[in-house]
């Protein structure tokens, strides 16, 4: 488990599919964008948290849904129709968006103790959601399981997770005074969408470690 191997993998299937990608997730990442600075909007930036949680609740588990299922069939060589991932991520949606909110709430609580406990737990439940949507697990069973196949291998994730995050995170930081005090509401919704389609990155970086670990031996 290479981690710059893995972020060279990552990036090469990012970057060749991206208008799929593109055409799959941003629909929903700009809607998710458009909700977002309305209701920031209506409620003030102070008081707008608890309500993106719940907007990212809503939008979050169906187009990452969608892409788990995308990058599993193209890594077997097939090309679904985008409608087809969008239904099949519809469907599983109750069960993601309880998945999102147990793995949110885990990682907000061990982040409230210290940054270090947070992001041990971010680590350790990286692979859940790829064990819920490709393996059929249920929410419990898959955060379960993936406290199991991190085991032996928490500094390769945290290298690669963490060479994709910074990136994102210094990029949401740098682009966010300009989205909130932008006067023209197109800039903040450009950045906003902009800012939420790069992050898909991170999730195809997590496949690539997720079919990389499935192949290895359990640690001991």
């Amino acid at each position: 488990m290479n981690p710059l191997l893995v972020l060279r993998d990552a990036w090469f299937f990012f970057s060749h599919n991206l208008p799929t990608i593109a055409r799959l997730c941003l629909p929903l990442v700009v809607l998710e964008a458009v909700v977002q600075l309305q209701v920031g909007a209506r409620v003030g930036l102070d008081a707008a948290l608890p309500y993106r949680l719940l907007i990212g609740l809503l939008f979050y588990p169906l187009y990452t849904a969608a892409l788990i299922l995308f990058l599993d069939a193209r890594s077997q060589g097939q090309s679904p129709r985008l409608r087809d991932l969008l239904a099949a991520g519809l469907g599983l949606w109750p069960r993601f968006a309880l998945l999102a909110g147990l793995s949110a709430l885990a990682i907000m609580l061990g982040a409230s103790l210290f940054i270090l406990p947070g992001l041990w737990i971010m680590i350790k439940l990286a692979f859940a959601e790829f064990l819920l949507v490709l393996r059929g697990f249920s929410p419990l069973q898959a955060l379960h399981e993936s406290f199991e196949l991190t085991s032996g291998y928490f500094w390769p994730i945290l290298l690669c997770v963490l060479g994709v995050m910074v990136p994102l995170w210094l990029l949401d930081w740098l682009l966010q005074p300009a989205s909130e005090e932008a006067a023209e509401p197109l800039l903040g919704l450009l950045l906003y969408s902009l800012n939420g389609f790069l992050q898909l990155f991170a999730t195809v970086t997590l496949f690539r470690l997720f079919m990389l670990r499935e192949a290895l031996p359990a640690a001991e």
